[in-house]
Order: C-alpha cells, then structure tokens, then sequence
C-alpha cells in the first residue's frame, strides 16, 4: 500500500470515494460537489483543502481530505473532513496509515490539534478513535446554513 498526495488528475476518484461515503451514511442524494469544483477549490491559486490517497496496486482505496481551521482558544488546528476507504479495502489498515499520516500533517504544520466528526451511529469508526485516545464530545451541535 502506497500514500500519496493527490493530484488534479485523481478528482474522480477522490469524489467517487467521497460518493461512496454518502451510500454508506444513507445521504446518497446530498452529494452536490463536481469534479470542476472539487479541481479549482483544492488545485487552484488557493486551495482549500489537502488530501492524501492511499492505492494499492495502482488503484485508490482511500483517502484523507482536510483543511486548516482558527480556533481563538487554541490557535490553528487541521480539521479532517473526511477519511474514507473504499468498502472492498476494509480491513486492510489503510484507514490506519491514512489517519496516522494525517496526525504527521497537523504536527510538521505546527498545528495545535486536529478536530473531525463522527456519526454516533457509526461504531467502528468510534471504535477506531477510541484507540488513540480521542475526545469525543457530545456537547456541541452542528450548524450549517446552505446557500444555493
């Protein structure tokens, strides 16, 4: 298994995972991202996030796509939006070396922390970062406010 940063030419693949995903959380329907945007927002004179892929034998299996947050509390922190393996990799440790590479981000980039969220019902990614020791905080709510 290989990690690597992305590059333009993987936006298909990269919004085929994050499509995966929506399958997984049943919210196929919300998805309303394309390839254009996805190219000019994370490839373009100022990108907004960073992600890494993981392929095994040539083919992408997962990735790792975050970006920079400020908190006034805590100074500047990496925020991952989203870890995703594909369904057939599971099980094969590539989310492991995903997040882990992750974590090396934030702290070569002098990040305070790292910050994401999980579904609650999602038990093994729970599971997952429960072992190494994450905070999990039930306290806050989400905000969104959608524009069209």
């Amino acid at each position: 298994m290989v990690l690597r940063k992305a590059e333009k030419e993987d936006i298909p693949a990269i919004l085929r995972l994050v499509k995966e995903l929506a399958e997984y959380e049943k919210a196929p329907d919300e998805v309303s991202n394309t390839e254009e945007r996805m190219l000019k927002e994370g490839f373009g004179e100022h990108p907004a996030f960073g992600c890494i892929l993981a392929e095994k034998e040539g083919e992408v299996i997962g990735m790792s796509l975050y970006y920079y947050r400020y908190s006034t509390w805590k100074g500047r922190r990496l925020y991952l939006e989203d870890i995703i393996v594909t369904e057939k990799a599971r099980g094969l440790g590539a989310g492991k070396l995903l997040f882990d590479r992750t974590v090396e981000i934030a702290r070569e980039e002098d990040c305070t922390g790292m910050m994401w969220q999980v579904l609650d019902w999602n038990t093994p990614a729970i599971a997952f970062y429960k072992k190494y020791n994450a905070r999990l905080d039930g306290e806050w709510i989400n905000c969104h406010l959608d524009f069209e």
